[in-house]
């Protein structure tokens, strides 16, 4: 019962936040919703990258997107929870999970956006709609979250197949301060009050996916990572000082993506 309970909770407050608009750079989609979802003890880890290294890395079709002429490059481990579409009820044994992404920051020239290079997590359903319906770069991976206290525990692990290379990810992760909001035209601002991202379809267009959340709530962090490969396969090394920031919990909506002229 108390699942549950905490199930309906979630879903509320994830209708709930379309009621605070008044910090979003653009206005909503004026279109449903279709998918909405529940972001728990997240941490953003992000390492300065050269911007010749992220052009590489992100289709010429989509813009580069800077903060000072410096790219920057975001592991991100989190829990999913309470996924579900608009018109149902969480599915049990698919609605909760956790996953590691890595991404960098792209524009279409109009709206800055998230561009994935990878999202790894065990849930094979959430793998297969992701990139079927969003095209999203999922893997399928052995992935745990563990929560002590304030302590996050991650250990993501990808076998190497054909298409895909190894990659791993281990540490540990807490906040280290109290919550508070972050500043327009700061850098913890501009990483991650973020309300698109953006795919390439199967055609080869680039697509956005508007997405809506409230205001991060952010913690400062500290972190001991044992491993990190994720993105070895593109021949970048992360073995320097990142900049932390933690949060507890995020409700999200998002809507189908369209495809954009660029």
């Amino acid at each position: 019962m108390g699942a549950r309970r905490g199930t309906i909770t979630r879903a509320v407050s994830q209708r709930r936040s379309l009621g605070h608009l008044s910090h979003r750079p653009w206005p909503v989609p004026d279109r449903p919703w279709v998918v909405a979802q529940s972001w728990d003890d997240l941490l953003f880890a992000h390492w300065p990258i050269d911007a010749g290294v992220a052009r590489r890395l992100v289709p010429e079709a989509l813009g580069l997107d800077l903060f000072e002429g410096q790219a920057w490059l975001g592991v991100v481990p989190f829990r999913m929870r309470t996924v579900r579409l608009a018109w149902c009820p969480p599915v049990p044994g698919t609605s909760s999970f956790p996953e590691v992404n890595v991404r960098t920051y792209v524009t279409d020239g109009k709206r800055r956006g998230v561009f994935f290079l990878s999202l790894d997590a065990p849930n094979a359903m959430a793998v297969g709609l992701g990139r079927r319906l969003w095209g999203l770069p999922y893997v399928r991976s052995e992935v745990s979250l563990a929560t002590r206290g304030d302590s996050v525990s991650v250990r993501s692990e990808r076998e190497p197949r054909p298409g895909v290379g190894a990659a791993a990810f281990t540490g540990r992760y807490w906040p280290t301060g109290p919550v508070h909001g972050s500043q327009p035209g700061t850098l913890e601002h501009w990483l991650t009050e973020r309300y698109c991202f953006y795919s390439i379809g199967r055609d080869g267009a680039p697509r956005r996916t508007e997405v809506h959340h409230g205001p991060w709530p952010l913690q400062p962090a500290a972190a001991e990572v044992s491993r990190n490969s994720m993105v070895d396969a593109y021949g970048i090394d992360l073995t320097g000082s990142p900049l932390l920031h933690f949060s507890r919990a995020q409700d999200v909506v998002s809507w189908r993506p369209v495809t954009i002229a660029v």
